[in-house]
């Protein structure tokens, strides 16, 4: 009860929930310590984040989660064979650790082994697996540190499909930049981008969502539109 924000895990197994007073509650599979409480047992009820509190926005990766607090900081936990907790480590967490640099964070998203973090200067911070360039600093190396996504200095809102990423711009334009197999970067071609694209034919973007491999947005007049893989009609 209580519950203020939402969030399942991208392509995963577990589920979050954000409530009123700041806390965080997880349920679901926890195989690599995804639900936070110190254990790696899976629960089919709620069970509560260790330690972590003034909690004012949550997200969720595969097999690991994202907390930002009240003061701009960033904490992660579950899996982190890619560096995806952000900590300077690949070592997994079953308790809530702190990323690395990460202050001013004003919103966060993850993919399935990558993270995300929109800072309040409208710049774009990733870490985690960049197989296919999803964390947008020109080349494809992991990092378990944020790095800044090249070229971006005007993003108002972030997201993470399973190996690419998602940006509104403050003009209401999008960029994406990751995996494009499917066309999922939505910029004409199915070649992958380890820097923003831009996403053709669409402006006045209210909200994004990233897929497996698909994207979603709507714009200002609730029309809402999708592009990339569709083999099983999700667009």
């Amino acid at each position: 009860t209580g519950v203020i924000a939402i969030s399942g895990g991208t392509a995963g197994y577990h589920s979050l929930v954000l409530k009123s007073d700041g806390t965080v509650w997880a349920w679901g599979r926890n195989t690599d310590g995804q639900l936070g409480d110190g254990t790696n047992t899976s629960s089919n009820v709620p069970v509560q984040v260790s330690g972590l509190t003034n909690v004012i926005a949550i997200g969720g990766g595969e097999y690991h989660s994202l907390a930002i607090k009240n003061d701009g900081t960033v904490w992660a936990w579950g899996k982190n064979s890619k560096g995806q907790l952000g900590n300077g480590t690949t070592v997994n967490s079953n308790v809530p650790v702190q990323v690395s640099g990460a202050t001013g964070i004003v919103a966060i998203a993850a993919g399935r082994y990558f993270s995300m973090a929109l800072k309040s200067d409208s710049t774009v911070w990733t870490w985690g697996e960049n197989q296919y360039g999803q964390l947008g600093n020109g080349n494809t190396t992991d990092s378990s540190v944020p790095v800044q996504v090249s070229g971006l200095t005007d993003a108002i809102a972030i997201s993470g499909g399973a190996f690419h990423s998602i940006a509104i711009k403050n003009d209401g334009t999008l960029v994406s930049w990751g995996r494009n197999s499917y066309g999922n970067l939505g910029d004409g071609t199915t070649n992958n981008s380890s820097t923003p694209v831009t996403v053709l034919s669409i402006t006045d973007v209210t909200a994004i969502a990233g897929g497996t491999n698909y994207t979603l947005a709507m714009t200002s007049t609730n029309n809402v539109y999708a592009w990339g893989r569709n083999a099983n009609g999700q667009l």
